[in-house]
């Protein structure tokens, strides 16, 4: 792990590594985007290289998310409550831990994008929803915004592409519509977005998985929000 005060950066395109001092503190950078986009991969490939802790979001032991995708209308509720109290839990411990943390999805992203979503889509009543927004913001009021914000911005072909091949069973039925609809909110949030650093990656132009030199654009971009180098 990495502590506050310092870190190591070894620059992937022929520099050495070298230590870098901080004069700001960075505890939270966060990443963004749609189902698919690729942020556990981006989120785990960042914390490797720079020594943060990754927290994700609970995916493999959600009681709600298999239901959710074979009858939205009746456990999009449930499901939105339960994401909304596990990232808080996960702001609360951003916010008492010491290190640097690096997140899959923030809390702000399950009120704006997908609670709205759901409750345009009339899969969330109007009780249901104003009840979640209530929690929303008596929560969000306790949470602090990440000091980076990284946003995957990939178009829905992209995004189709990735699902498939990950595979994940309960997935099978998300429609175009529904991812359509999504990017389209993420994009309404981002252009507002006023609460910090942000930074953009275009997934679509990109693969940072299996081009090293994508790979080291997304590491001088990120190195450039949070350092200032290069």
């Amino acid at each position: 792990m990495v502590n506050r005060s310092h870190t190591t950066i070894a620059n992937r395109r022929g520099f050495s590594s070298f230590e870098i001092h901080l004069t700001t503190a960075v505890q939270h950078i966060a990443v963004a985007g749609n189902i698919g986009a690729g942020k556990t991969t981006l989120v785990n490939r960042l914390s490797d290289h720079f020594g943060w802790r990754p927290l994700f979001e609970s995916v493999d032991d959600n009681p709600y998310l298999e239901d959710f995708y074979e009858d939205m209308h009746q456990w999009a509720f449930p499901l939105q409550v339960y994401f909304l109290n596990s990232r808080f839990n996960q702001a609360m411990d951003i916010r008492s831990s010491d290190l640097t943390i690096i997140q899959d999805r923030t809390i702000f992203e399950d009120a704006h994008i997908f609670a709205r979503n759901l409750y345009e889509g009339k899969y969330l009543s109007q009780r249901d929803y104003d009840n979640y927004l209530g929690l929303f913001k008596s929560m969000s009021s306790l949470v602090q915004p990440p000091d980076l914000l990284i946003y995957l911005k990939a178009s829905v072909p992209t995004l189709m592409d990735h699902i498939s091949e990950r595979g994940r069973d309960y997935e099978e039925t998300i429609s175009i519509g529904y991812l359509e609809s999504l990017n389209r909110m993420y994009e309404d949030w981002i252009r507002s977005y006023t609460h910090g650093k942000l930074l953009i990656i275009p997934v679509d132009q990109i693969d940072f998985v299996k081009r090293p030199d994508d790979w080291g654009y997304v590491l001088e971009r990120v190195n450039r929000e949070l350092f200032g180098l290069f």
